[in-house]
């Protein structure tokens, strides 16, 4: 390349440089518009057909996982919408899948474990000033969420009064911050705790000691039906809830996997996290377990979430899974934040669509 070539070059080059550091600003000011315009106030939920929908909003642990929230499942039948377990993240979750919190009726609680409900706070401010509710979320759980929902309510207590004199009662109602505490007897066996416009939710204990109490549900709407596990060891209690239903949503702990990460723990002088690890083993089901429960229940399908150890990309499903297809012979899925089943009314299919 000549002398005045290579000078040609690097003018054009500076000049094309200049002009996108110039557009820098107008272009991305552009692009934001477009995202916000194409994202903002979204409501996925608005579109669907009558039937039961189910979308995974966290389901992840404890254990860090940048790519799911905590323990999340909203279970959508007709136009109501049910948050099970809150954990942390689930309200930013379930805005980046596209579900204003504004929609959600109630909140279910599966048991008292921390990781269930600490993404409540977050959760009660935006359905409160996402609609400007008039009255309080009602959280269901077993005797003993009157405690967790009055502390909750307590520690936000000054908050909400600031949002009130900011953005005024029009905006944010004094009457619909907060929670409302509906507890219900622990079952001794699968009992109806909400019946509603066509929808039936089952409670029914589960093996989580010493957790106590621990609750699955079943939902059935429209004869269709799918059941939340909650945390538990494996359990014939689950099996008989889920008898003969569509889907069964279940928690799962690979031991292989989580031996690993106990191994890295030890060796690097964590005597104590290592110790958790090998106790969360006894009170958790293996994706083998949760298997062998669907079997047993004669589920169509079976969706795994709570996934413990936090596994970085889908090509570590196939590890994670282990021998569990084996154990059942319908589809087995690891769930995944945004990943959504539906079960249309009047039909049998079993609709999958990433939402993320």
């Amino acid at each position: 390349m000549g002398k005045r070539a290579a000078i040609a070059v690097a003018a054009a080059f500076l000049l094309a440089a200049g002009t996108a550091w110039a557009l820098q600003v107008p272009l991305t000011t552009l692009l934001l518009a477009r995202i916000a315009a194409d994202r903002i106030g979204r409501d996925i939920t608005a579109t669907l057909p009558d039937g039961l929908h189910v979308i995974l909003c966290g389901t992840g642990s404890p254990l860090p996982d940048p790519s799911r929230a905590g323990p999340c499942t909203l279970v959508i039948a007709g136009r109501q919408q049910i948050l099970v377990d809150a954990g942390e993240g689930s309200a930013r979750s379930l805005a980046t899948l596209g579900v204003p919190a504004g929609g959600i009726d109630a909140l279910f609680l599966t048991h008292f474990h921390s990781d269930h409900f600490d993404g409540l706070g977050p959760l009660l401010l935006q359905r409160w000033v996402g609609r400007a509710a008039t009255s309080p979320l009602p959280v269901h759980g077993p005797a003993g969420v009157e405690r967790i929902v009055q502390g909750f309510n307590f520690a936000y207590t000054a908050d909400n009064g600031y949002r009130t004199a900011h953005h005024g009662p029009k905006i944010a109602p004094p009457a619909g911050a907060g929670a409302l505490a509906r507890p219900f007897a622990v079952p001794s066996a699968p009992r109806n705790v909400l019946e509603k416009d066509g929808l039936t939710i089952t409670a029914f204990a589960v093996d989580h000691s010493p957790v106590h109490p621990a609750i699955g549900y079943r939902f059935t709407y429209k004869g269709r039906s799918l059941v939340i596990s909650g945390d538990t060891a494996k359990s014939a209690r689950v099996a008989t809830a889920a008898r003969g239903a569509d889907l069964l949503i279940h928690e799962a702990l690979q031991p292989k996997l989580v031996a690993i990460l106990t191994n890295a723990l030890a060796d690097r002088g964590r005597p104590n996290t290592a110790q958790i690890m090998r106790d969360i083993l006894d009170y958790h089901s293996s994706p083998e377990d949760a298997a062998e429960v669907a079997a047993a229940a004669g589920v169509r399908a079976l969706v795994l979430t709570h996934i413990v150890p936090p596994i970085p990309a889908r090509i570590f499903h196939k590890a994670f899974l282990g021998d569990a297809a084996s154990r059942f012979n319908g589809p087995i899925t690891v769930g995944t934040d945004g990943l959504m089943l539906s079960l249309p009314a009047g039909s049998t299919a079993i609709d999958v669509r990433d939402l993320s």
